[in-house]
C-alpha cells in the first residue's frame, strides 16, 4: 500500500511539473492593415509635449546660420559647369582630401559627382545645415577610386556625351568646335594614360550609378566614411561667404 502511494505521488508530481513547463505558443495567422499618415490623424497632447523639446532643438541646429550666399547658387545657371556643381565638387575635394591623405598617404587628384544628385539650389541669403540637407538629402558618402589614365579618358568621353553639367574639380576638360576632346588637364598636367589617378566620387556613382561604368575599372576603392552632406556642413562652418563661379574647368570652344 505504501509503495502504491509513493508511485501515485511521483506520478502526480511529474504531471504537475510537466503542466507548469513553459508552453511555446504557435503562430496561427498574421493580420495587417495600412494606416495612412496624413493630416487626418489627430495629434495627442502627451506625445506632442514629449516631442516638442527635441523638435525645437533639432530645428535650432538645422536653421542656425553657418555662412552666407550673396546670390543664388544653382545647377542650371551654366551649360557645362555651374555654380552649384563647382561648389559641390570643390567642397568634396577640400574636405575629403585630408582624410584620404591620412589613410593612404596619397592626395585626391580630381572629383566627379552627378548633376542629378544636387536636389535644390542655394538661395540668396543665410545658409544653414538645413540648406545642406535640401541640396543633398541622400546618405551618399565620399569614396576615392584609383583609376588608370585610360579610364579617366573614358570619363572625359562620358562627360562630353552626357549633355549634362556633372560637377568636376581638379580637372580641366576642353572640347573643340566639333565636340572632340581637345585637351584634358589633371592638376595642371596633361593626362598620362599610364598613371593612376585618385578620383573622389560618391558611393552611388562608384557602383555604376548614372551609367558611370568606367568606375568599374577601379584598381582600388577607399571609403572615407564621410557623407557629402557632412562635408558641405563642415565647409559652410568655416566659410564666411559662398562665391562659386562658372569657370573654364569644362568648356567647349566655338
Amino acid at each position: 500500500m505504501v509503495l502504491k502511494i509513493k508511485h501515485f505521488v511521483i506520478f502526480v508530481t511529474i504531471t504537475f511539473l510537466y503542466s507548469c513547463a513553459e508552453q511555446k505558443p504557435d503562430l496561427i495567422k498574421i493580420d495587417a492593415k495600412q494606416i495612412t499618415i496624413d493630416s487626418s490623424l489627430a495629434s495627442k497632447e502627451a506625445i506632442e509635449d514629449f516631442v516638442k523639446p527635441f523638435r525645437e532643438r533639432i530645428n535650432h541646429i538645422l536653421d542656425s546660420t553657418l555662412t552666407y550666399a550673396p546670390y543664388p547658387i544653382s545647377k542650371t545657371d551654366g551649360v557645362l559647369n555651374t555654380t552649384a556643381g563647382n561648389l559641390m565638387a570643390d567642397i568634396v575635394l577640400s574636405e575629403a582630401n585630408p582624410i584620404f591623405k591620412s589613410r593612404t598617404g596619397h592626395t585626391i587628384d580630381l572629383v566627379l559627382l552627378n548633376h542629378g544628385g544636387i536636389r535644390s539650389l542655394i538661395s540668396k541669403g543665410n545658409v544653414s545645415s538645413r540648406t545642406a540637407f535640401e541640396v543633398m538629402p541622400f546618405e551618399n558618402s565620399i569614396v576615392v577610386a584609383d583609376l588608370k589614365g585610360s579610364s579617366i579618358l573614358k570619363m572625359a568621353s562620358y562627360l562630353r556625351d552626357s549633355g549634362r553639367a556633372h560637377p568636376i574639380a581638379g580637372m580641366q576638360l576642353t572640347l573643340d568646335a566639333k565636340n572632340e576632346i581637345q585637351s584634358l588637364i589633371i592638376q595642371g598636367q596633361p593626362l598620362d594614360e599610364n598613371k593612376t589617378y585618385y578620383v573622389a566620387t560618391s558611393n552611388y556613382l562608384v557602383n555604376g550609378g548614372d551609367s558611370m561604368v568606367f568606375f568599374k575599372d577601379a584598381v582600388a576603392v577607399t571609403n572615407t566614411d564621410y557623407l557629402i552632406r557632412n562635408a558641405m556642413i563642415d565647409y559652410f562652418k568655416k566659410t564666411d561667404t559662398l562665391r562659386p563661379i562658372i569657370d573654364n574647368r569644362f568648356i567647349k570652344l566655338k
